[in-house]
């Protein structure tokens, strides 16, 4: 790919880094592969929670098995598996189950170090004409028949509302003053239970439960979900140590530690958005709300801890970003560029395609109306698949 060509699509994006339950959605075939065998420790927590009454879950984990099907090899990947780069590519992520194979392809280029500063419209506003750009410092411009933004939903919103101009004074297909707006990210939180017991487990994230994503039995409204996270360690607990405390002692707890993650949605307020300030810089604006469920999801894990052969006590784990993942916290982005069916209230149609651009679609999660209580990162994936489609029989 270089400057000044013509393409029949453009894509532009960032890097990145069993049928019982009743939140679990319809398929059309069974998983490929059985789930991961939990490790010992993780299986008496899960026997522990089914014992005294509830609904644990194998949770789907995108690893590229090793020979033994019952479990990745070698365990050191997944030693390190939950929220680091993974330079063997164990990690079925998007960079080695989609990006890869897509440019095996000789109709695909990838561009790396280049940044979209605007998209320019032709004069009706209805078409974006060209696709201007930064590759490698050097100015480059690109067209194409369609253009797909998938940058995430700040970076995505901040693209649209850098590329204002004349038919579009609000933002591009902005029109309905929704792009930027309604940004999510969900109540998360990480904490840490000491077992009474050594954890020697190595990749402990491989079960869920649901049981209030819905309510409970002392409240009405949605709580949301638990999972397991991947181990901490003694070096990851320092970050949240302060100076004097001892090593011995954070190894102490790093060898007892279980590691769970709590998410409860955000609602979409309006005022919760995403700006340009004057010098076109990134300005992300959020408020806290729907805090009660999270709090008492907290409570309801801390209240099992004793069943679970754990301290009653939970420790926030700053490792994963904080106690209450604060506002840099921005992995679960989404909402930023709704879709709907009424122009007047989100920027995009059912298709992902703008209201007021003809060849513009957003993929990402800019298009989530609401953001439910789990990662958001399967359905934006699946919905990239959906609108790929679509493109497909255009």
């Amino acid at each position: 790919m270089s400057a000044n060509e013509k393409y029949d699509v453009i894509i532009i994006g960032t890097g990145a880094g069993g049928g019982t339950l009743a939140t679990e959605p319809e398929r059309s075939e069974p998983y490929a592969h059985a789930p991961l065998r939990h490790e010992p420790r993780i299986q008496e927590l899960y026997d522990d929670l089914k014992r005294i009454g509830h609904n644990p879950f194998p949770l789907p984990i995108g690893v590229r098995l090793g020979d033994d099907k019952s479990y990745p090899q070698p365990d050191y990947v997944m030693g390190k598996f939950d929220g680091f780069p993974d330079p063997t590519e164990s990690k079925a992520d998007a960079h080695v189950c989609a990006v890869n194979p897509a440019l095996e392809h000789n109709n695909v280029t990838l561009l790396t170090d280049c940044y979209v500063e605007r998209l320019e419209t032709d004069a009706s506003g209805r078409a974006i004409k060209t696709v201007h750009a930064l590759h490698k410092g050097q100015a480059a411009i690109f067209s194409a028949d369609t253009v797909v933004v998938s940058c995430g939903a700040i970076n995505s919103a901040a693209l649209l509302l850098r590329s204002a101009n004349d038919k579009h004074p609000n933002g591009l297909a902005n029109s309905s003053d929704v792009v930027g707006r309604h940004y999510m990210c969900h109540n998360n939180s990480a904490m840490l239970a000491l077992s009474k017991h050594p954890n020697p487990t190595k990749f402990g994230k491989t079960f869920a439960l649901n049981d209030f994503y819905f309510d409970s039995d002392d409240f009405e409204y949605p709580l949301g979900h638990i999972q397991m996270l991947g181990k901490s360690d003694a070096e990851m607990l320092k970050g949240d140590a302060p100076a004097f405390a001892p090593g011995m002692a954070l190894d102490y707890m790093a060898k007892h530690a279980v590691d769970f993650w709590m998410t409860s949605e955000d609602l979409p307020d309006p005022n919760n958005r995403v700006t340009l300030n004057d010098n076109g810089e990134i300005v992300l604006q959020y408020t806290e709300n729907n805090l009660e469920g999270h709090t008492r999801l907290i409570a309801k894990l801390k209240g099992m801890l004793n069943e679970l052969g754990c301290q009653n006590h939970l420790f926030p784990c700053q490792a994963y970003l904080g106690k209450k993942i604060p506002l840099a916290g921005t992995a679960h982005q989404c909402g930023t560029i709704r879709f709907g069916k009424d122009p007047k209230t989100s920027a995009l149609d059912e298709n992902c395609k703008a209201h007021d651009v003809d060849n513009l679609y957003v993929v990402d999660g800019s298009f989530f109306p609401s953001s439910t209580a789990v990662n958001p990162g399967l359905t934006i994936m699946a919905n990239a698949l959906r609108v790929g489609n679509h493109l497909l029989r255009k």
